[in-house]
């Protein structure tokens, strides 16, 4: 099991906690409980573990919409923010909202009422209810052993479709795409009996080469295609329908494009389904196009397919979620290794041949700044430098590779180089990540200070880890380390390591000399922030050595912008931002910010956002009040399809989450009381505010 369900030690209530995801959801009640394991079997949806308790009263922290279903499954109500609605006696599911998926199994009367602050479910009498979750974490089924052989690869890859849970439009739902099969290179092709590879009536036409069955891989994972060898790339059907992938957008643009499109109206058709809600993105584009989402719902998928992509890309492209990652893989086998990952996060594939650089350079704008008589900077010399990098810190390496920019939010290399703008991906992270024992026990950070000058940063992220009432926390501070001390911090286990001080190729400059994290035998952190000087190989040496994920320096960076930074990330890892998206909001706090990588699974999140998905707002004065612009970040838990409504008066509809999601406009009343809601980065007039303590009347 990795779900438990606890009573609540500070209050009345009970606990949901996913031990692999390290996330929880409080359920209070009026009184003490009694908590007894219960079958799954009547929530109809997929729930792993299941309880059943007795009360009058479930009342969740939280502002979640509820939706309400019969014992069939068929949608009787909805009820969300300034709404209540009672139902009478009969047998339902109740499905809110929560980060943790959650299920609630009652026969008997009941009313659901959301205010400002909380979601309510109140019975008439003491009534047994039964209360059920999955969790969202998933890992490869199996391992699928191929060579370099291109037609190997392709068999190798169609066994990605083996992990969907659903082949219908309602796999656009992050809950119903499963982890594709590990993937490992050996001296045969090796598929295992047990993978179920589906046959859905749709191929995929490819020439047998490897930069074309990486970039094709997540369609043929979405589609559950087959892949085969073939002079010119195409998508065919067992109908007889055929579509060209090779256009004059180029092979690896169009792949990408017929996937959004096919993802995106999956979107759109799935409210004919379990979830039939008014969406955003149904009312922009049904004007416009020419299909029956009712009829598409129960259509093959060939049939889908065909009346999809008779759809003009052009009517869409607008109103599709901007992608959340592009990977841009160099085209060798090995590198295979890492697909199934980003597979099971979607991510759009591209293989172009990047140029090579020697060095990762300092913009020419902040060159000047090195000069300063006051300046510090945090290179392991920690004095000040004129030049971009010290001979004693640069790499024995020129391999730099800076890829292409494409408008999805995040960008990913993997191959061999170090990448600048681009998170550095690796296999041991994955794996890692997926080897992650199981907590049920305190958020651990734990922060180390190693230059006396740099306590700014200290105090300012010592007030923000930690801050949030609804998440126990364990903080540790610790300063001036030596090697034995710092090398106790690095093999211990918690969940996020903050350096503050000085690294270079050598190691972490300690009191006593330099501690190299390639010779340490494993490493206990999960994540971490290594803020700063050239700190790019002592990360990567965590990640290969046992962490998942961090945050890195590819150059000298100052330390006044190094503040800003290491601050900006500290307050969204707090917020439940993953690494990627975290590194990419501030890296805006400084003319350095491009110097920061993420190496390793940037997709990690540290603590779980406290309500719906990690977002943004944008804030400006309109002639009514003021214009709010949200921008969602999804998590690997509320990945591509997971749906939205933001909790403002003129916002009537659901959307679909990732980038931009609407502008809606407020009073100065209804933005107030929705800044109040959850802590989020605000940005106003170009500056980063918090929701909790701005005041629009100061900045306005």
């Amino acid at each position: 099991m990795t779900l438990t369900f606890e009573p609540l030690d500070d209050q009345d209530g009970i606990q949901v906690i996913d031990e692999i995801e390290r996330q929880r959801y409080r359920l209070y009640t009026p009184g003490p409980l009694d908590c007894e394991p219960a079958s799954t079997d009547p929530f109809l949806f997929p729930v792993s573990d299941a309880v059943s308790i007795r009360t009058t009263e479930l009342v969740l922290p939280t502002v979640v919409m509820v939706y309400v279903r019969d014992a069939d499954g068929s949608m009787v109500g909805e009820v969300q923010q300034f709404e209540s609605e009672s139902f009478e006696e009969d047998a339902y599911i109740l499905d809110p909202c929560t980060q943790i998926k959650t299920y609630v199994h009652l026969d008997a009367a009941f009313e659901v009422s959301v205010d400002l602050n909380e979601t309510r479910i109140e019975f008439e009498s003491p009534t047994e209810v039964l209360l059920g979750a999955r969790s969202q974490h998933d890992r490869p089924a199996a391992t699928v052993t191929t060579t370099d052989d291109p037609v190997d690869m392709m068999a190798a890859v169609e066994t990605f479709g083996s992990a969907l849970k659903a082949h219908d439009p309602e796999r656009s739902y992050p809950t119903l795409r499963g982890h594709p099969p590990a993937i490992e290179l050996g001296d045969r092709l090796d598929i295992p009996s047990q993978l179920d590879v589906p046959d859905t009536g749709v191929r995929l036409e490819l020439p047998p080469d490897l930069a074309s069955v990486f970039v094709a891989a997540p369609l043929s994972y979405y589609l559950g295609a087959s892949l085969v060898p073939a002079s010119e790339p195409r998508l065919v059907t067992d109908t007889g329908f055929s579509y060209s992938l090779d256009t004059a957008r180029g092979f690896e643009t169009e792949v990408g494009r017929t996937l959004k499109r096919l993802f995106f109206l999956d979107c759109v058709t799935r409210t004919e389904g379990f979830h039939q809600i008014s969406l955003h993105e149904r009312h922009a584009i049904e004007p416009y196009v020419d299909l029956d989402f009712a009829a598409l719902y129960e259509a093959s998928l060939s049939e889908q397919v065909a009346a999809y992509l008779d759809v003009p890309y052009d009517v869409l492209e607008e109103h599709i979620p901007e992608w959340r990652l592009t990977a841009h893989v160099d085209p060798v086998a090995a590198n295979a290794e890492q697909l199934p990952y980003v597979v099971d996060d979607l991510a759009l594939v591209r293989t172009h041949e990047q140029p090579t650089m020697n060095e990762a350079s300092i913009p020419a704008e902040a060159q000047a700044e090195f000069t300063r008589n006051d300046v510090i900077t945090r290179s392991a010399g920690a004095g000040t430098v004129t030049r971009a990098a010290t001979a004693d810190t640069v790499p024995p390496r020129d391999d730099y590779v800076q890829p292409q920019s494409t408008d999805t939010l995040e960008q990913a290399w993997i191959g061999d180089s170090i990448p600048i703008g681009a998170s550095k991906l690796t296999v041991e992270a994955f794996q890692h990540r997926l080897d992650r024992e199981r907590n049920a026990g305190d958020i651990s950070i734990t922060v180390v200070q190693n230059d006396t000058r740099m306590e700014a940063e200290r105090h300012l992220v010592d007030e923000v880890y930690g801050s949030r009432e609804d998440l126990p926390f364990d903080v540790t501070v610790e300063q001036d380390l030596t090697r034995a001390e710092l090398e106790r911090v690095l093999t211990s286990d918690t969940e996020f390591f903050h350096y503050i001080g000085h690294t270079d190729y050598e190691g972490f400059t300690c009191t006593d000399g330099k501690l190299d994290a390639t010779e340490l035998d494993s490493v206990g952190v999960d994540t971490f922030l290594l803020n700063a000087c050239n700190s790019y190989n002592q990360g990567l040496a965590l990640v290969e050595n046992g962490a998942i994920g961090g945050i890195v320096t590819l150059n000298e960076v100052l330390n006044d912008g190094a503040v800003r930074i290491g601050e900006t990330v500290a307050r969204l890892m707090n917020c439940g931002f993953p690494l990627r998206a975290a590194l990419t909001i501030a890296r805006d706090e400084s003319i350095l910010g491009g110097q920061y990588i993420v190496v390793g699974d940037g997709g990690i999140t540290v603590t779980q956002v406290q309500s719906g998905t990690p977002n943004l707002l944008e804030i400006s004065e309109a002639e009514d009040g003021f214009s709010v612009t949200m921008y969602t970040y999804p998590t690997d838990v509320k990945g591509l399809g997971t749906i939205i409504m933001p909790f403002i008066e003129s916002c009537e509809s659901h959307f679909l989450t990732s980038g931009r999601l609407g502008t809606f406009r407020a009073t100065h009343d209804e933005i107030s009381e929705f800044l109040k809601l959850q802590e989020v980065p605000v940005r106003i007039d170009g500056d980063l505010h918090w929701s909790t303590s701005v005041d629009l009347r100061t900045v306005f």
